[in-house]
């Protein structure tokens, strides 16, 4: 008799190339890998190179809106209740993952109402961006199996306590509990040491938004400027603050020595990092910091902001340093002092290369299945 593999449902409202699109490719190739059958359903936009990325990881790819649009009231959730039911008659998951619980937990109670009995939701944020938690703490209490986070920091924030999972944590009913992201494919941790310029460069690759704190980024490059003249900054990304960094740059008289790379395709980002001598991450809120994993990776030291998931990824003093959120002073007084003390960035970009590797995927491909393989052992 032919053996018909276990069916999961990944839930995600969109595929472009953000973070947890990335996470969730790694999810995808974990659970194939694990032997089993992976259905990821986008809702609403996405983006084509995305799409054939989780099909050559093996996964089939239903996408609910075929021009990517969005819908409101009334109409998204029979938008949702329609397309989500489509998927559950026509593969029978045995599971379902929810990647966020956008819009307004809606995937997760549909899915329940359709009769799927094992359902899992991850938060890929802090909890700042929900003007209630009421919803997601009785979601986790009745209606969710297991209920993931991607830092300490926002577990402790939606339900008061937090818990790093290992293998050998035990998985309550409607658990909830932390699994890290992991370095994405596209950059390779290095292997060699780095030294530090002569005329440092330091550099974002971000969304160019403010709450990445991208306002912040030329206000602290011209007051670095004043300490060493010979500093550079390379602004990798794109964004609805394009235009007026650009004129922030020319106002505080810092253009010549600034350099517009645009949004890069994600191969090619492992050899903006190896060009950068500090990596600054300013953000005034973040859920893991992904941009600052593979800096790490590189050798690169980083400055973020004491926000979201940063103080976790980044520690203070041993990978790079943190700031206070939206003190452009502070970042630029801590990346003059690093880039002074050509010792002790020498000891930070080995401490975060280190670091870097603890983030595996590798060791998230284990964790992941192992959660599965226990939600569905003790709920079966």
């Amino acid at each position: 008799m032919k053996h018909i593999p276990m069916t999961i449902l990944i839930c995600i409202p969109c595929l472009l190339t953000g973070g947890t699109e990335i996470q969730t490719l790694n999810l995808v190739r974990a659970l194939v890998t694990g032997g089993y059958r992976v259905v990821t359903v986008c809702y609403y936009e996405y983006a084509h190179a995305m799409v054939q990325r989780y099909r050559e990881a093996g996964s089939t790819v239903e996408l609910l809106s075929a021009g990517g649009s969005r819908k409101r009231g009334k109409e998204e959730w029979l938008h949702l209740f329609r397309g989500l039911r489509m998927c559950v008659k026509k593969y029978r998951p045995i599971l379902a993952h929810v990647q966020y619980m956008a819009p307004g937990a809606a995937p997760c109670l549909i899915l329940k109402g359709l009769g799927v009995r094992h359902i899992i939701a991850t938060a890929h944020t802090d909890a700042r961006i929900y003007r209630s938690l009421k919803l997601l703490r009785f979601l986790q209490r009745h209606v969710l199996n297991t209920f993931t986070c991607i830092t300490l920091r926002a577990e402790g924030e939606f339900f008061g306590t937090s818990l790093l999972y290992t293998e050998e944590t035990p998985l309550p009913r409607h658990a909830h509990l932390t699994i890290y992201n992991a370095l994405p494919e596209h950059v390779e941790p290095r292997q060699t040491e780095r030294v530090l310029s002569a005329a440092p460069t330091i550099g974002v690759v971000s969304r160019l938004e403010k709450i990445k704190g991208m306002d912040l980024i030329l206000p602290a490059f011209a007051q670095l400027r004043v300490r060493i003249p010979d500093a550079r900054l390379l602004v990798v990304g794109d964004g609805s603050l394009r235009k007026s960094m650009r004129r922030q740059a020319e106002e505080l008289h810092v253009q010549d020595a600034v350099e517009w790379a645009g949004r890069q395709p994600q191969e090619k980002l492992a050899a903006f990092y190896d060009r950068l001598d500090l990596f600054w991450m300013p953000s005034r809120s973040e859920g893991f910091g992904l941009s600052a994993l593979e800096a790490m990776a590189r050798g690169c030291p980083v400055i973020a902001s004491d926000a979201g998931g940063l103080p976790e990824l980044v520690q203070d003093g041993v990978c790079g340093r943190l700031v206070p959120v939206e003190d452009a002073a502070s970042l630029a007084e801590q990346s003059g002092q690093l880039l002074s003390s050509p010792s002790e960035w020498r000891r930070m970009s080995r401490s975060a290369q280190t670091r870097a590797m603890e983030f595996s995927t590798e060791r998230f491909g284990r964790l992941m299945t192992n959660l599965y393989h226990k939600t569905l052992a003790c709920l079966s």
